[in-house]
């Protein structure tokens, strides 16, 4: 199926010259003097090597069809990540070129949504919000009144993000997976 340039988002799977790319940026841009383009940040699902697009507003590209199948992650070994599927209990793996940024996220029994392009995996869809143990943290700063003050603190999974002083070793948050950013305490 063919969409118009204007209409890729972030996450979207295209086709270009046979390969297939997911769309990891994009941004929609009209200056003044010029047609209008869409410059995009693609991320090659075979290899796994990123590129900058330029696509002009006029151009379609084509999306790819793609099967989904909610999965369950089980463990990781040195080199592949494997998931087994919720409804018939095949096991999948897959590599780290086709999870990229999702392994900061990705503890055992969280379910995610796996696609599949003419029956191999070729990417996954985190949920919007994860909850993750933090298992080290900065002390907190005494007296610190200045409303934004945060601080680091290492996650279950490796991951590190911004948090507030309150939230200490041991927590669960809610992480958003999108921007992989604090949103709450659990």
């Amino acid at each position: 199926m063919m969409i118009n340039a204007t209409d890729i988002r972030k996450g979207v799977i295209i086709k270009m010259d046979g390969e297939l790319f997911q769309v990891l940026t994009y941004h929609h841009a009209t200056p003044g003097n010029l047609r209008g383009f869409v410059q995009t940040k693609l991320r090659n699902l075979k290899t796994g090597t990123q590129k900058d697009y330029r696509f002009r507003s006029t151009d379609r590209v084509e999306k790819a069809f793609l099967d989904t199948h909610q999965m369950s992650y089980l463990y990781a070994d040195s080199d592949h990540f494997y998931f087994m599927n919720t409804e018939t209990f095949e096991q999948v793996s897959l590599g780290p070129e086709a999870l990229g940024d999702a392994v900061n996220y990705l503890k055992p029994e969280t379910v995610i949504t796996v696609d599949f392009y003419d029956g191999k995996p070729v990417g996954v869809e985190l949920p919007a919000a994860v909850e993750l143990l933090v298992v080290e943290t900065d002390p907190a700063v005494k007296n610190a009144t200045v409303s934004n003050v945060t601080k680091h603190a290492k996650l279950e999974t490796g991951l590190v993000v911004q948090v507030p002083p309150f939230v200490e070793e041991g927590d669960i948050i809610k992480v958003n997976t999108d921007s992989g950013t604090y949103i709450s305490r659990c």
